[in-house]
């Protein structure tokens, strides 16, 4: 046992060790808030402005590509669900991994994540100086970088319930943009004149309904799934969370029907009232049809929506790293001092080590811009991909371990549900491959995973120690 480490058994005899060893984070998070985290979670940038870059893939079709998107965020929400609500830890599938499938899956599905999105918290914090020059275009951006980071850092700090409380601000806020774009749109459609250009014609008149084919319906699936990442976030707060099986349970149901019907609703009138040929682009989708429609301050309105996306997305991907390495940290696969909490029952330490990805982002974009972009997003796209592919096989292992166990809730279809998403989620990793816009994604993240699971074998594979191993849970 090294100085400084946790160790525990790689062979757990029950769940219930994994639990123990990950007790002292605090219960403050409501239902509500609950659901509000996992919808804030999917709806940001991706939809904000990742939508545009789909829309140039698949043109019309995009709308089969959101929906393929949204199968897949349905069946990995229910395969979730199942599993946190009968083991609501911070380790979440993680823990799963280990318990089900073996201590290197645990190690290496949780070191995926944490990394993807320390990574993509640097690029989140990038965007924001961005916007921001909407507005102040002559203040430099660190100003804003350094700014922003040190006031979510101080709010992810300071307790659970209140990270709850402005994520649940910024969802509000995002949902509610969502409502009054839906409801203008639908409006400006419908008093639309004939010959304005404006209508459901737009999805055939320049092209077909598939101007791109197959392939980039298929191109255009890989980039929703990139804005329904961040779903999985509830998993990972249902530790925190006051009943967890009911909170769990609440979001699962309400967060689905509401990601369906906010991505498809909005990009159908997307594409009805701008063709697709102008909807794509590196530009919002949403500030070209704000355009269209006349509205005052439009340009302004839609910058503050997407930087509040922004900061919602930063936030959320503080939580979870920090909680991905307190989880680490208690499974002796990190040091020691990053499992440890305030008295608040915040890991800090482990908060501090996953701020590493906005000195990362802005040394290299300073140095290398365009290749270490390109480096950051690809480990960081395969790693979130990655897991949500682990987490359809966990399932699977989890079903068979409990095989005629009662489940309070339980994925219907099983085991049909959890292979499809497994072979669709295969196949986007293996279409990243053939897309020259995201080729490097399976070659940086394939290489990620040789180097995470020969660390494992020097240097955790022989390590052991009983499962009641103490916790550095003692109040910093």
């Amino acid at each position: 046992m090294r100085q400084g480490f946790i160790v525990v058994s790689n062979k757990q005899g029950a769940f219930d060790s994994i639990v123990e060893r990950e007790r002292g984070l605090q219960h403050g998070l409501s239902a509500g808030q609950m659901t509000m985290i996992a919808i804030g979670g999917a709806v940001g940038t991706g939809l904000f402005l990742g939508s545009g870059f789909a829309i140039g893939f698949a043109g019309p079709g995009v709308l089969i590509s959101y929906a393929i998107g949204a199968l897949i965020a349905l069946l990995l929400m229910g395969a979730l669900a199942e599993m946190t609500v009968a083991h609501p830890t911070s380790g979440s599938f993680g823990a799963y991994a280990e318990h089900y499938i073996g201590p290197l899956a645990g190690f290496v599905v949780r070191y995926a994540y944490w990394s993807a999105y320390v990574l993509a918290v640097g690029t989140e914090v990038a965007a924001i100086a961005v916007y921001m020059k909407f507005w102040f275009p002559t203040v430099p951006g660190l100003y804003w970088i350094v700014g922003f980071s040190a006031a979510l850092i101080l709010v992810n700090a300071m307790s659970v319930r209140a990270y709850g409380s402005i994520e649940y601000l910024f969802s509000s806020l995002k949902i509610a943009a969502i409502v009054a774009f839906i409801v203008l749109g639908a409006w400006f459609v419908w008093r639309a004149p004939a010959g304005s250009g404006v209508g459901f014609a737009n999805y055939t008149s320049h092209g077909g309904l598939l101007p791109k084919g197959w392939w980039g319906v298929w191109v255009g699936t890989i980039v929703s799934l990139f804005s329904y990442l961040g779903v999985e976030t509830i998993a990972v707060a249902a530790a925190e969370a006051r009943d967890p099986a009911r909170a769990v349970t609440r979001a699962f149901r309400a967060t689905v029907l509401r990601l369906v019907l906010f991505y498809l609703l909005t990009l159908a009138l997307m594409l009805a009232i701008v063709p697709w040929t102008e909807a794509g682009g590196n530009e919002s989708p949403f500030v070209k049809v704000m355009a269209e429609t006349g509205v005052p301050y439009a340009a302004g309105a839609i910058n503050f929506v997407v930087l509040v996306a922004a900061l919602s997305a930063m936030n959320s991907q503080l939580y979870i790293t920090t909680r991905m390495m307190f989880s680490l940290s208690r499974a002796g696969y990190a040091p020691a001092v990053f499992g440890r909490l305030t008295r608040q029952g915040v890991p800090t330490a482990a908060l501090s080590l996953s701020t590493i990805g906005i000195g990362v982002a802005a040394v290299l974009n300073a140095l290398w811009p365009q290749a270490a972009f390109t480096l950051m997003m690809s480990i960081a796209m395969f790693g979130a991909m990655f897991t949500w592919l682990m987490i359809f096989v966990t399932q699977i292992f989890f079903r068979v371990r409990n095989s005629g166990a009662p489940l309070a809730f339980r994925m219907w279809g099983f085991p049909l549900t959890s292979v499809l998403g497994a072979v669709l989620m295969v196949g986007i990793l293996v279409g990243t491959a053939l897309t020259r816009e995201f080729r490097m994604t399976l070659a940086y993240g394939v290489a990620f995973l040789v180097v995470l699971v020969v660390v494992y074998a020097l240097w955790y594979r022989h390590r052991a120690a009983p499962a009641g191993a103490a916790r550095p849970d003692a109040p910093a």
